[in-house]
């Protein structure tokens, strides 16, 4: 969440890459340019901290310079979910792992089935890793749940992403497919959702278009979940709330 939160990713992930000997590191980036949106010296700088895929969700267009750059090799994703013809992928294969990124419908962009699309998806691609991140970034819990129990024992893991609320709900499903609703923000602790507090109080109380800054001051929370794999099945071992605080 803006300038906050990627102070935070520079000086937390190096030593969690160490501190759990983490092969691959993956991040939903759309709000790292000042909570809105992405540009291309950020997608640099994120893959200079050690951040090895950046997925993304409503907010992926917020930067009109975007488009011009998301159809390059960066690892950058925009929910495979939006129609035929929308700049960008929906997925990539890094190593021996299927990275995917799908966007909800229920309160969000009314965009392609996500659960149609996963299917579509799989039957393209007969030939694919055994090894599946799905980061589904939706708004409701009842329809990342249901992705949720749609994907077990077809997808390694299914992270939801977008409320900015980390939920405790992490688990293996009986298929194999570690799980959580949310994972989180990584933003300041001292704001609504990563805003400033009076400023969306202001938009609350009016009614009435406010600008929402990214809030600066405090310490930031770091969200994240690590997750291990059985590279020989595709199938999660554990997954764990590894949560932080960086002054």
């Amino acid at each position: 969440m803006g300038r906050p939160g990627r102070r935070a990713v520079k000086g937390l992930l190096p030593i969690l890459r160490r501190e759990f000997d983490i092969d691959m590191v993956i991040a939903n980036g759309e709000n790292a340019a000042n909570g809105r949106g992405i540009t291309a010296p950020i997608v640099d700088e994120f893959l200079s901290f050690g951040i090895d895929v950046i997925t993304s969700g409503n907010h992926i267009w917020d930067q009109k310079e975007t488009a011009s750059f998301i159809d390059t090799e960066i690892p950058l994703l925009r929910p495979l979910n939006y129609p035929e013809g929308v700049p960008g992928r929906g997925y990539l294969v890094v190593g021996d792992v299927l990275v995917v990124n799908m966007m909800g419908r229920v309160f969000m962009n009314d965009l392609e089935c996500p659960f149609r699309t996963f299917d579509h998806l799989l039957e393209s691609l007969p030939e694919r890793p055994k090894t599946m991140f799905v980061d589904f970034h939706a708004e409701a819990t009842s329809e990342k749940v249901a992705f949720g129990w749609y994907l077990d024992g077809r997808a390694s893991v299914l992270v939801g992403t977008h409320t900015h609320v980390p939920t405790a709900d992490t688990r293996i499903l009986p298929g194999g497919t570690a799980y959580v609703t949310d994972v989180g923000m990584v933003g300041p602790s001292r704001s609504v959702i990563g805003v400033e507090i009076d400023a969306v109080i202001a938009r609350f109380l009016t009614q009435m278009p406010h600008a929402l800054p990214v809030a600066q001051d405090g310490s930031v929370l770091f969200n994240s979940v690590l997750v291990e794999i059985d590279e020989t099945t595709g199938k999660a071992k554990s997954i764990k709330r590894v949560d932080r605080e960086w002054e």
